[in-house]
């Protein structure tokens, strides 16, 4: 009895702490064009420091079957502003996409129509933006199981995962891994078929060789969203090889269609809802309009703890990504406000608890180019890995200073420095 009591404490302790941890800014930057829901969104940071915020697709303030466009909206950040870009090279108009920046592109993978009659069908096409030249080029390889509101998350910078979704008629249990370098899809070990994991509507992040997602809505009792939490190690020998466990469900309640992001070790969940509903924000349960949640989840990924923003001074429904600035900062644009009213708003968000975190691991980790090699430089004891794009540990080493790395020791391309909390790109030549 006394050690339960003890526990109790400890966890008491635990969760309260992290409940005064994290703090949010909200910013309204510059209107969409247009208002636009359930588009997918994806950020460019370009090599002179610029940064662009991309919607793609959507569905327009009717929120009915002809209102789902194919659109695509481009904000420079710097100047406040947005501008219309060529439309989605595809036949019809899209919703429930995912899209991701991997080596200076961005992949807008599935989604599905909506027809006249009311049929839908998800696709499998990949739409390959390029943002230097702000162009659509040529599609890549067509997914080999259409999917729509599907968890889509980087690995690495260099791999795509697809985890879950709905397919035409139902939750699949399918994990699709895309490599953008082979414009090449691969089988990963797909999630337990059951609906503890399959979903549609819930969203998710790859920190290290873990990949967390969560809520979402199952195809079983109505369409009911769920608050669990799932996680996914990635074997980083051979990345299609995947672990599946579900977690401790997460607090507040269960959440659908929420941006997802991360710094450090911390994945978050901004907005969303606590009930599933079809496009036009009307619930499956047919319990009328539905509610955007006022809230940020966050989770540590380390001690696998909570907590949860319930009262932020916006709610946001309806999103299918989020926009990564770097520094504390992520961008939201359209989606549902309250009385599922279609948005053009656009926010800024910053989080200076979670920006220091950030930067307290890169004054302890950083790197610099020499004429012969990289430079690995470290403030405190880490282990570090040198890590090939295929995810293979080539080489280990703990150090508390310098840790050179030649540029013949290695064939030349893109590898990874990474520790137990931060990973970072390099290129040997």
């Amino acid at each position: 009895m006394k050690l339960k009591y003890l526990n109790l404490l400890f966890l008491l302790f635990v969760f309260g702490s992290a409940q005064s941890q994290f703090q949010w800014n909200w910013t309204q930057m510059a209107n969409m064009p247009m208002r636009t829901s359930n588009n997918a969104v994806a950020s460019f940071n370009s090599i002179t420091g610029q940064s662009y915020l991309y919607s793609f697709g959507g569905i327009d303030s009717t929120k009915t079957s002809s209102g789902i466009h194919q659109r695509t909206f481009s904000m420079n950040f710097l100047s406040n502003s947005w501008t219309e870009i060529a439309p989605l090279p595809d036949t019809l108009g899209k919703i429930a996409m995912g899209a991701n920046c991997v080596g200076g592109k961005i992949y807008i993978i599935g989604g599905y129509h909506v027809f006249p009659n009311g049929n839908e069908i998800s696709s499998n096409k990949v739409h390959v933006f390029n943002p230097n030249l702000e162009v659509f080029e040529a599609d890549g390889a067509p997914i080999p199981v259409p999917i729509d509101d599907h968890v889509q998350c980087v690995y690495k910078d260099s791999l795509i995962f697809v985890v879950t979704g709905w397919s035409n008629t139902t939750n699949k249990a399918d994990v699709q891994i895309y490599d953008p370098a082979l414009n090449q899809w691969t089988a990963g070990t797909s999630v337990p078929n059951n609906f503890n994991y399959k979903a549609f509507g819930a969203s998710g992040y790859i920190i290290g060789d873990t990949l967390y997602y969560f809520g979402g809505v199952t195809s079983a009792s109505s369409f009911i969203a769920r608050d669990y939490m799932r996680k996914g190690y990635i074997n980083p020998n051979d990345p299609t090889d995947i672990t599946w466990s579900t977690m401790t469900p997460a607090p507040g309640g269960a959440g659908y269609r929420s941006a997802c992001s991360a710094s450090g070790q911390t994945v978050f969940w901004i907005g969303g809802a606590s009930v599933g509903y079809n496009f036009d924000g009307i619930a499956y349960n047919g319990s009328g309009g539905v509610q955007p949640d006022t809230r940020i989840l966050h989770l540590n990924s380390p001690s696998n703890s909570y907590q949860n923003n319930a009262s932020e001074p916006f709610g946001v429904m309806d999103l299918r990504g989020i926009g990564e600035l770097g520094s504390g900062r992520w961008l939201i644009c359209g989606g549902m406000d309250s009385n599922q009213v279609v948005t053009n708003r656009t926010f800024l968000l910053t989080s200076p608890s979670l920006n220091l975190k950030e930067e307290k691991l890169k004054e302890t980790f950083f790197i610099s180019y020499t004429e012969i090699g990289v430079n690995v430089h470290s403030k405190e004891l880490m282990n570090y890995q040198l890590v090939s794009m295929d995810g293979k540990t080539l080489k280990t080493i703990s150090l508390t200073e310098n840790w050179e790395i030649p540029f013949g020791d290695f064939p030349g391309g893109v590898y990874f420095i990474q520790t137990d909390n931060y990973s970072q790109k390099i290129i040997l030549n």
